[in-house]
């Protein structure tokens, strides 16, 4: 008995199997055919949320306890399941009510849906990109309520914004044991409107290393006040030291005045090299930073200068026509 295997050719589907598009289209017709709305309270997207949430808490609990749910082989084996309790977590499609399974042990720890947690990600991710975007909290949780129908109040908006900021003060203050020595170091300030009761430009001073093992690194970010000032950056050095940098063999910087004696009074002995694009002039600064390649040399004249006739004595002018001779015979 021989088989012949059929190369180039699309595998048949099943009579009867369903794609992944036709069982959407499905969902949708048969919400339509209900009445059901798709987005909103009581919706098919939040409907569809609960529904993957809770399979997804089942199969967690499933692995931690060792046996499928109504599975005899749970019998006896020391930790059995123990009901489940509701809870209401907001998620992008507005808040929604899961059945959060439980053990007898007390030791399973969803990570779907952890212990405590009222939001999901994707609603602390639109506070911040609107935070960032300069919006109140109040502004925050209108927007919130009125495009995703989504409640979160104030204290809430408030909760998530400082999560973050502790956060970044927690890695802006880490010490800095794997940097006692940097090959390089890049400083430089960015001058960023940002909203601190009124918009104003401030300089934020960033501070980008690269280590032995030739990895970029950013060590800190740091908001100033006013203009960019070599004091400030001498304040910035000086914890870095602190923090761990004991040393930089060469530091770029651009041309502020005060700047390398502020580095020299932290790392003496550390090179401090002047940034290429600032000893350029400015159309050949702007032209090296788009293209890599510095402008041609344009010559002081515009026009190429006509050669000159020479005189019938041997001048190497002629005079124009029509004008008068002042030489004297």
């Amino acid at each position: 008995m021989t088989t012949e295997t059929t190369v180039g050719q699309p595998a048949v589907e099943p009579v009867g199997a369903v794609t992944d598009e036709q069982s959407i289209a499905m969902l949708v017709d048969r919400a339509r055919g209900d009445g059901l709305k798709l987005t909103g309270e009581g919706g098919l997207l939040q409907q569809l949320t609960k529904r993957v949430l809770e399979s997804a808490l089942d199969g967690e609990i499933t692995d931690h306890v060792g046996y499928d749910k109504h599975d005899p082989a749970g019998r006896g084996s020391g930790n059995t399941r123990n009901g489940s309790r509701t809870k209401t977590v907001l998620t992008d499609v507005g808040p929604v009510e899961v059945r959060v399974p439980r053990d007898a042990a007390g030791t399973f720890e969803p990570q779907i849906v952890r212990k405590r947690q009222r939001r999901l990600t994707g609603v602390d991710d639109m506070v911040l990109s609107l935070s960032a975007k300069g919006l109140t909290h109040g502004e925050i949780a209108a927007h919130l309520a009125e495009v995703y129908g989504v409640e979160v109040s104030k204290q809430t908006i408030s909760t998530i914004t400082d999560m973050v900021m502790n956060g970044m003060a927690e890695w802006q203050n880490q010490p800095l044991d794997r940097g006692r020595f940097l090959p390089g170091m890049f400083i430089d300030a960015i001058n960023v409107k940002i909203r601190d009761g009124q918009v104003a430009n401030r300089p934020i001073y960033v501070v980008m290393a690269v280590t032995v093992d030739g990895h970029r690194d950013i060590l800190g970010i740091w908001a100033g006040d006013g203009g960019e000032g070599a004091k400030h950056w001498l304040h910035v050095l000086t914890e870095l030291k602190n923090r761990g940098v004991q040393d930089v063999l060469m530091l770029v910087c651009d041309g502020l005045k005060g700047l390398p004696d502020a580095v020299a009074t932290v790392w003496p002995r550390t090179i401090v090299q002047t940034c290429v694009v600032h000893l350029l002039p400015t159309r050949s600064a702007t032209r090296l930073a788009r293209t890599g390649t510095r402008s041609p040399k344009r010559s002081s004249r515009s026009t190429p200068r006509r050669p000159r006739t020479p005189r019938p004595n041997g001048s190497s002018s002629s005079p124009r026509p029509g004008a008068r001779s002042t030489r004297r015979s």
